[in-house]
C-alpha cells in the first residue's frame, strides 16, 4: 500500500535550497551564489571572483545524492558544485554561473555524469563559456556495470566512481597542472573505475507517496541512483552472496567495463545509498575486501566506506572498484578540505551568501550591437533573407512534422519548430545585428532558448552557440568561415547529443550537407551553387532515416515497422530549413 513518506522537511519545493543553507552553517570554508531559487551553485569561498589562479574543478546534477556533489566542495578536490532540482539537471544559467564565479585564465574542468540531460545541459554551458573567451574541457563519467553493452548513444550511467574521479581531478588541479593534464587525468580515471549498486528498497521524494514497487523479500540489481528499475529484481540473499555476484558484474572479461585482471592493484569504495546503517556498510566491506584479494586475485590499496552517493532514503548499497597505480594513490592521498571526503575544516568563516557574477558580454556590448542596424550591408542582406526563407519553410511544414512525429515520436515536432521560428522572425526585426554574422547567429540562439523546450530546444542552442563561436573568431566571413560554423555546430551537436551518421536525427540531414559543401568548395565551385547542392544532400540524407532503425531519442523506443513509415521528422526540419536557406542565398547572389 502507497503512503506519503515522512520527511523532515517544509516546502518540497525548496528542500535543496534549505540543505544548501544547512551546508553553510555547517563548513565555513563554503558560499552559494545569491540566486535562489534557480541558481543553486556552491562554491569555495577561497576561489570566487573569477581570478583563481589554478584550474577549476566543477561537477554538479540533480540533487537528492548527497553528500554528492556540494560535500566535495574545498581545496583539494572541487572547486564549485551545480546543484539541480531533485532529480533534475541544473540549468544551464545555474551551470554558467558557476563557471564564471570561480574560472579564472587556468581554465576549468566539467566533470558530468553520463545522463542524458546533464551531458546537454553542462555542454551547452560549457560551449557558452568558450564564447565568452573561457577555457572549458568536459569529461564524461560513465561507470556502471550493471547493464548489457549499450544500444544506440545512451551508454553507461554515472554511479559512485565519480567521487574518485572528481578527487583525482582535484589533487592534479591543485597542485597547478594545466587544464590539458588535469581533465587527461580524469578521464584516464574515468576509464579504470566500475560501479554497481544493489537496492533494498525504493527511495521517496520529498512531497510523493512511497513505492511498493519492490515487495518483500525482494532485491533489485544493478539499480540508477535516480530509483530508476535496476537490471533484475531477484529474491533476497545473504550479503555474501550479493557481494560475490556484484563483484563478477563489475569484473567481468565478457563485458570488459574495468580493464582489471588478476595480479592488478585496485582502490575500492562500498557506497550506502541512503538508508543504510553504517553497520551494514561496514559488514559489506568486510565480505569485499577478502573476495578481492581471494578470488579475484586484485591487491587492494585503498577501502573507503560510507554513504557517497546516495539516492535519498534508499536502502542498499553499490560497490566501486577502480584500478590503481602509484599516480592514482597519490591524488587520492593528496590532503583536501572537501567536507564530505571527508576530513577536518578550519579557517575563518566568510560571507555564506556572494553576488551572482554577471557575462562580461552583457557590460561591454552597446546598445547598438544587439540590435537591427538601420542600413544593412550586401551581406546583412542576403543573412536577413535566408533567416525569413527558413523560417518559413519550417512554418509552412509545421502539419507534416507533426503527423510523422506522431508516427514515431510524441507528435509535437512540428509546433515545437514552428514556435521557434515564429520567435527567430518577431526578433529579428528588432534585435538582430544583422550585419554582425557571428553576432547573428547568435541571437537565433537567445530566440529558441525564450521559446523551445524540450531535447530539439536544447540541441538547437547548442548547435548555435558552437556556430556561434566558429564564427566569433574569424577575422572576416567567407563561405569557407561558413562552412566551419557548420562543421562546428555539428561537431558539438554530436559530442554533447551523442549521435552521429545513421542515427535517425537531424544529423542525418546536416552531415551529408556539410561534406557536399566542403567537397564543392574545395573544388572551386561558386559558393552559392555549392551551397544549393549541398541542400540537395541535405533532403537526401534526411529521407533516408526512413530506412534507419532509431538510435536515439524517442523513437528508439519505437518499433522498426512504425518507424519505416515516416522519415525523422528533426531531420526533415533540419532539412527544410536548410535548403531554404540555400536557395535564398543562390537566388540573391545570382540577382543583377
Amino acid at each position: 500500500m502507497a503512503f506519503e513518506a515522512k520527511k523532515l522537511i517544509n516546502d518540497p519545493n525548496n528542500a535543496v535550497t534549505e540543505y544548501i543553507e544547512g551546508l553553510m552553517e555547517t563548513y565555513p570554508g563554503l558560499q552559494y551564489l545569491d540566486g535562489f531559487p534557480e541558481v543553486k551553485v556552491v562554491l569555495r569561498a577561497d576561489a570566487a571572483g573569477g581570478d583563481y589562479s589554478k584550474v577549476a574543478v566543477i561537477s554538479g546534477g540533480g540533487s537528492g545524492h548527497e553528500p554528492a556533489q556540494a560535500g566535495y566542495v574545498g581545496e583539494g578536490m572541487l572547486t564549485a558544485a551545480i546543484c539541480g532540482d531533485i532529480f533534475a539537471s541544473p540549468p544551464v544559467d545555474s551551470i554558467l554561473a558557476g563557471i564564471r564565479a570561480v574560472t579564472g585564465p587556468m581554465g576549468c574542468l566539467l566533470i558530468v555524469t553520463n545522463y542524458t540531460g546533464d551531458r546537454l545541459y553542462f555542454g551547452l554551458a560549457a560551449e557558452q563559456a568558450k564564447s565568452e573567451g573561457y577555457k572549458v574541457e568536459t569529461v564524461i563519467v560513465g561507470d556502471d556495470c550493471a547493464l548489457p553493452p549499450r544500444r544506440g548513444i545512451v551508454g553507461r550511467r554515472g554511479l559512485a566512481g565519480t567521487i574518485l574521479v572528481n578527487k583525482i581531478a582535484g589533487a592534479a588541479a591543485e597542485a597547478g597542472l594545466p587544464l590539458s593534464d588535469v581533465a587527461a587525468e580524469a578521464k584516464r580515471a574515468s576509464e579504470l573505475v566500475g560501479t554497481m549498486g544493489v537496492a533494498l528498497s525504493v527511495c521517496t521524494l520529498p512531497g510523493q507517496v512511497t513505492s511498493d514497487r519492490l515487495g518483500p523479500g525482494k532485491m533489485e540489481l544493478g539499480l540508477g541512483i535516480h530509483g530508476e528499475p535496476g537490471a533484475a529484481v531477484a529474491d533476497f540473499q545473504p550479503v555474501d552472496i550479493i557481494v560475490s555476484h556484484v563483484l563478477k558484474e563489475i569484473l567481468s572479461t565478457e563485458t570488459g567495463y574495468v580493464p582489471i585482471k588478476r595480479g592488478n592493484r585496485v582502490v575500492v569504495m562500498v557506497n550506502g545509498l541512503g538508508a543504510t546503517p553504517m553497520m551494514e556498510l561496514m559488514i559489506t566491506c568486510g565480505k569485499v575486501v577478502p573476495r578481492l584479494q581471494l578470488e579475484h586475485g586484485l591487491a587492494v590499496d585503498r577501502v573507503y566506506t560510507g554513504s557517497f552517493m546516495t539516492s535519498l532514503d534508499m536502502s542498499g548499497f553499490s560497490i566501486t572498484v577502480m584500478k590503481s597505480d602509484q599516480a592514482i594513490l597519490q591524488r587520492l592521498d593528496a590532503p583536501t578540505k572537501a567536507p564530505h571526503w571527508p576530513v577536518a575544516v578550519d579557517g575563518n568563516r566568510p560571507p555564506a551568501k556572494i553576488p551572482i557574477p554577471m557575462p562580461a558580454s552583457r557590460v561591454t556590448k552597446s546598445d547598438e550591437s544587439l540590435s537591427r542596424p538601420t542600413q544593412l550591408t550586401p551581406e546583412g542582406h542576403i543573412l536577413e533573407v535566408a533567416i525569413e526563407a527558413a523560417a518559413n519553410a519550417i512554418i509552412n511544414i509545421k502539419d507534416d512534422l507533426n503527423e510523422w512525429d506522431g508516427k514515431v515520436g510524441d507528435g509535437d515536432c512540428g509546433s515545437t519548430m514552428h514556435k521557434g521560428a515564429m520567435a527567430v522572425l518577431e526578433d529579428m526585426k528588432k534585435y538582430y545585428p544583422l550585419n554582425d554574422a557571428a553576432e547573428t547567429i547568435n541571437e537565433i540562439g537567445l530566440s529558441i532558448k525564450r521559446v523551445m523546450g524540450g531535447t530539439s530546444g536544447i540541441i538547437y542552442l547548442i548547435f548555435c552557440k558552437a556556430a556561434y563561436a566558429q564564427l566569433k573568431a574569424s577575422a572576416q566571413v567567407t563561405a569557407k568561415e561558413w562552412l566551419e560554423a557548420l562543421e562546428a555546430a555539428i561537431a558539438a551537436v554530436s559530442k554533447y547529443g551523442g549521435a552521429s551518421a545513421g542515427y535517425r536525427t537531424l544529423l542525418d540531414a546536416l552531415i551529408p550537407a556539410s561534406e557536399v559543401l566542403k567537397e564543392r568548395l574545395n573544388a572551386g565551385d561558386d559558393p552559392s551553387a555549392a551551397f544549393a547542392l549541398s541542400s540537395e544532400a541535405a533532403l537526401a540524407g534526411a529521407e533516408s532515416t526512413q530506412h534507419m532503425q532509431a538510435q536515439a531519442g524517442r523513437s528508439t523506443y519505437v518499433s522498426e515497422e512504425a518507424l519505416a513509415t515516416a522519415p525523422d521528422p528533426g531531420a526533415m526540419a533540419a532539412a527544410s530549413w536548410y535548403r531554404a536557406v540555400a536557395l535564398a542565398v543562390k537566388d540573391n547572389c545570382s540577382a543583377p
